[in-house]
């Protein structure tokens, strides 16, 4: 589905990566962690079409990535919603924006708001919004191009522990209805190897492939049920070694 294939991308005299392999397989959840300023944010971009590498390509279905595509879609750390707009018309953004037809999308955009729990919000601006449901109508403006790719760069990071967890098990029910293929970038071990099916750890800059570590545990998946599992603890603990290893020569 995605293939990264020596991918490096410098910004003048700093390179922020360095030789990145990578294949992330039709439907697989991957996660993506590494310390503060390795690259994370910089690849997602790539994928996305946003930026071009240095060195290097990057594939989707066998097809080059060098622009923005209707079938790759980005959430970043904030929700990014238009002010003016009500939650259904910034549902309804990229349909005005691709030009398709609204009659048409509109139903599917009350039920994408009726499955995240904002049926009745529809009309609402996003100020009256927690910081959680704005994530949620992100999301569903995310899902009403039908993307075949969502890359999302720290979606949940600024929200409290309980809607992150509420918000990680939505995303997880919609990556088992519709089999999207998902690039989550997190500085969070445990929201990392609860979501993915693997993790990909990125040394610090620059950044590098250093490590891919599976996780083989049943689904959905919670942080209240299964974060005492010993799969869990393995691999976070083998996450967090990996991340405190990467940080030591820096620190002597």
């Amino acid at each position: 589905m995605i293939t990264i294939d020596g991918v490096s991308r410098t910004f003048g005299r700093i390179e922020a990566l360095q030789d990145i392999r990578l294949d992330v397989a039709d439907g697989e959840f991957v996660a993506v962690i590494g310390r503060s300023g390795c690259g994370k944010s910089t690849l997602l971009r790539l994928v996305a079409g946003l930026d071009r590498p240095t060195a290097g390509k990057i594939l989707v279905d066998g097809e080059p990535v060098r622009e923005p595509r209707r079938d790759i879609a980005v959430n970043f750390q904030r929700p990014a919603l238009l002010p003016w707009r009500s939650v259904l018309d910034n549902v309804l953004l990229p349909v005005e924006i691709f030009k398709w037809n609204r009659a048409e999308n509109r139903e599917r955009a009350h039920h994408l708001l009726a499955t995240t729990g904002l049926e009745k919000f529809a009309g609402r601006l996003p100020h009256e919004l927690s910081g959680g449901m704005q994530q949620r109508v992100a999301l569903c403006r995310t899902l009403i191009q039908n993307p075949r790719v969502m890359l999302m760069d720290e979606p949940f990071s600024a929200l409290d522990a309980l809607t992150r967890e509420e918000l990680s098990m939505e995303l997880q029910r919609i990556h088992m209805e519709t089999g999207t293929t998902i690039v989550f970038v997190t500085h969070s071990i445990q929201e990392a190897v609860l979501l993915a099916d693997r993790v990909v750890v990125l040394s610090a800059r620059p950044g590098r492939v250093r490590r891919i570590v599976p996780v083989d545990i049943p689904r959905p998946r919670s942080f209240g049920h299964n974060a005492h599992l010993d799969e869990v603890a393995a691999a976070s603990a083998e996450l967090h070694q990996l991340l405190l290893e990467d940080h030591l020569p820096s620190a002597s």
